[in-house]
């Protein structure tokens, strides 16, 4: 094949930051017209590789051609003008700006006075090409999580991409909205768009892509390899470089005395809309209880009331103690940790160090603190202790947490909660946009939890993970629970019509 059938040929890249030498002689080529995914453990180098392709970056050393054209970047815009668009993994939007706007935003052209309706008809055009549905007019806000994609894919579309970098499409989709965006994918390539596909969801590569180049701590371990023929289990051990266990082994556990105790809850979303409906469950010590559902209907809201970021109508009690309405300290002195869905943001403080977050739980207590000072070598001994038992791959602890790859964090954020000796773990997405190694590590953990007897409710839009990981499954739609079955024995089209908002039968 000549090099002009090339969209993209990067070869021996190397990329360094303080310490750390991210990407190690890194070569790929994107063919036109195909979709090729980009696989590796969190922190193996690929966001860096793919941000040095838009603009971001500059490489130390090696060549990229761009449809056979050395190429040598200095912002995003040198990337545009190129034809090439990255589609974020967290988007890039202006919730209070229309669909148009957002698109609109950062082009030369309306330069002073902008026809909407014009610009409205523009992208609809766009919308029908590519089969992304979505309403120019309505405002960010108003889109759900799947639509909002579509805009960036739009936006992108619309700067002339011919090449798109896709980082993580897919980690906060409902498993509907998966399909629809494998469809849009596959409808690009048809039409002669090159993508580069960053997932850690295996049969999602199977399942739409054409060859694979794996990244193994800033390494190649396998460069434009055919999909045909390769299972999950291949895959996985390229990444990580050892067999990896895809079903949990989930030990037999009799319940015990009931821990967590939530009675008619009901409240409101960040609008003022009712978000629960009227809400009871209850937690057993040594006990899993999943929630599923599609994302929006109330598992956020759920996961807030219980450890006191939201306020609530109802009663919840954790060991016979009330906790509704009360600040998050008194949830937390009753033994309630939480695994939050915004790991940045909620559960770290990414300019923080490593050991700083580790202690932000106990930083008053001995042999920590002791009300009025903390003990930083007593800290750095619990935070390194930490970092070595739950093995958190980073220079030292006095590592900024916003340093840290997405499962790393994660980890470190675990490690935190696990270390308080929780009565109830309340994790919500806990392995959300995390590699098969960093799941893997993740399940066994909250498994070694619920052994040793803590109570757990796992929200999750990941129904395998429920499945395998649940003692009993609630169903949530719409704020209101449809139903609750027993996970060994739960039938996946029921518990799909419950997810839709049919009622099932109750436990």
């Amino acid at each position: 094949m000549n090099s002009l059938a090339h969209a993209v040929e990067m070869k021996d890249i190397v990329i360094r930051f303080p310490g750390v030498l991210a990407n190690d002689h890194v070569s790929l080529t994107l063919r036109k017209g195909e979709i090729h995914a980009l696989l590796g453990e969190n922190g193996a180098g690929k966001s860096t590789l793919m941000n040095a392709l838009a603009g971001l970056y500059k490489p130390v050393s090696g060549t990229t051609k761009v449809n056979g054209e050395l190429v040598n970047f200095n912002s995003p815009r040198d990337a545009i003008a190129k034809g090439i668009g990255m589609v974020h993994q967290h988007f890039m939007l202006v919730p209070t700006h229309t669909v148009t706007e957002n698109i609109l935003l950062g082009m030369d052209e309306p330069r002073f006075f902008m026809n909407l309706k014009k610009f409205n008809k523009k992208i609809l055009e766009l919308e029908e090409q590519y089969g992304l549905s979505v309403d120019p007019e309505a405002k960010i806000w108003q889109l759900p999580v799947g639509a909002q994609q579509r805009v960036e894919i739009l936006k992108t579309l619309y700067r002339g991409a011919e090449i798109l970098i896709m980082d993580e499409p897919t980690a906060v989709l409902a498993p509907q909205e998966i399909d629809d965006l494998m469809a849009t994918m596959r409808s690009m390539a048809d039409q002669g768009k090159s993508i580069i596909f960053i997932t850690h969801k295996l049969h999602e590569v199977i399942a739409v892509a054409d060859r694979v180049t794996v990244l193994r701590k800033g390494k190649v371990t396998a460069q434009g390899e055919k999909i045909h023929g390769m299972t999950k289990r291949n895959l996985a051990q390229l990444m990580v470089g050892r067999d990896v266990v895809f079903n949990v082994v989930k030990e037999d556990r009799e319940a015990g005395e009931v821990v967590l105790d939530i009675k008619d809850i009901h409240a409101e979303n960040n609008k003022g809309l009712q978000a629960l409906r009227g809400i009871s469950l209850e937690v057993r010590s040594g006990e899993i209880l999943g929630i599923a559902g599609v994302g929006g209907n109330g598992q956020s809201e759920l996961a807030e009331v219980i450890t006191g970021l939201r306020e609530c109508e109802g009663q919840i009690e954790i060991n016979g103690e009330e906790i509704s309405n009360k600040p998050p300290i008194k949830a937390i002195n009753q033994g309630v940790s939480h695994i939050p869905e915004d790991r940045t943001t909620v559960g770290s403080a990414p300019s923080l160090s490593i050991t700083e977050n580790a202690i932000m739980k106990g930083y008053c207590q001995e042999p920590i603190g002791n009300g009025w000072s903390i003990n930083f070598t007593r800290a750095g001994e619990h935070a390194q202790d930490l970092k070595e038992k739950y093995n958190i791959l980073a220079p030292n602890v006095r590592t900024p947490a916003g340093k840290l790859s997405g499962g790393n964090l994660q980890k470190l954020i675990l490690a935190r909660e696990i270390s308080c000796t929780p009565n109830l773990i309340v994790a919500m997405q806990p392995t959300r946009g995390l590699d098969v190694g960093a799941i893997e590590a993740i399940r066994s953990l909250l498994l070694e939890q619920r052994q040793s007897g803590t109570a757990i409710l796992l929200i999750s839009e990941e129904l395998d993970e429920l499945l395998s990981l649940s003692d009993r499954i609630a169903v949530i739609s719409d704020g209101k629970i449809m139903g609750t079955v027993i996970a060994e024995d739960a039938d996946i089209n029921e518990i799909g019509l419950m997810m839709t908002g049919s009622s099932g039968e109750r436990e």
